[in-house]
């Protein structure tokens, strides 16, 4: 009986030694392993790797393929030049936007920088950049229905993106602020909302006769609801004002590389790059300029 207590007793203080011999406590992370890894500085992190992974979704005037297939927009050409300045490089990752957050924390990607807008509980769970664009909530629809629909939207199909700021201003997850001039939680009230995987298929589901109402940013209905476009006999009807909204970027929680990709935007406003971006787009009137 003693020798088996001895042998145990004995096991466990090697055991014991071992623990405290990996570091479990307070030493060096392991070989290969960076600084943020181990809760250290997220733009370290983002250096190590040599590249930003930036979650997006397709839509103009942010990231989309032009007609020679070329991968531009606002949002695209803004995150190469600030790439440009801090010697990195950026990867662009289509994502699906209701999983946004979770891509993010897992670091799957490393910022979302596509149109965001910024809400209380956005900037809650991530760290957001002080506001870049306006925007504003827009209603999607056949041209020659509009004052159909207009007139009543009882029993038609709305739809938005999935997690967009559309989406909360239907369902009531984003409140209303002193901005609204219409609640759309109450407008859409006896609508039939369905969720579409981005803000282009809304528009895409509208153009098919699948859904009546597409609502999506103004910046991205404006841009892509256009006489000369695949969405010519549509309209985009702001009339409701559901309220305004601004564009940031976001990074994870308490991350460091929020004030260093801040401070390149602003030093590429001082130089002009940004403005010059913005009218490339169509977005110079959108465009919040810094002091």
């Amino acid at each position: 009986m003693m020798r088996k207590l001895l042998a145990t007793l004995l096991a466990t203080v090697m055991c014991l030694t071992m623990i405290a011999g990996c570091g479990a406590s307070g030493g060096a992370p392991a070989e290969g392993t960076t600084e943020a890894a181990a809760g250290g500085s997220d733009w370290a992190y983002i250096q190590d790797k040599g590249e930003m992974v930036i979650g997006m979704t397709l839509f103009a005037p942010m990231n989309y393929y032009d007609d020679n297939n070329e991968f531009v927009g606002f949002d695209t050409e803004l995150a190469n030049a600030v790439a440009e300045k801090l010697g990195i490089k950026v990867k662009f990752e289509e994502i699906n936007w209701d999983s946004k957050e979770v891509e993010l924390n897992s670091k799957n990607i490393d910022c979302i920088w596509n149109g965001m807008c910024i809400t209380e509980e956005r900037k809650q769970n991530m760290s957001m950049t002080d506001p870049y664009l306006k925007n504003t909530q827009a209603m999607v629809m056949k041209a020659d229905r509009e004052a159909e629909i207009m007139k009543d939207v009882s029993g038609l199909t709305v739809t938005a993106e999935q997690g967009s700021t559309g989406e909360g201003k239907i369902d009531g997850s984003i409140e209303d602020d002193e901005t609204v001039k219409v609640s759309a939680k109450e407008y859409f009230a006896h609508s039939n909302y369905v969720a579409s995987d981005s803000m282009a298929k809304a528009l895409m589901e509208v153009k098919s006769g699948t859904a009546d109402i597409a609502v999506v940013d103004s910046v991205c209905a404006l841009a892509m609801v256009r006489p000369d476009s695949d969405y010519s006999d549509m309209v985009v009807n702001m009339d409701n004002q559901f309220g305004d909204q601004e564009y940031g970027i976001a990074f994870r929680k308490g991350s460091d590389a929020e004030d260093v990709i801040s401070d390149a935007i602003e030093e590429l406003y001082k130089e002009g790059v940004v403005e010059e971006i913005a009218a490339k787009y169509g977005l110079s009137d959108a465009l919040i300029k810094d002091d």
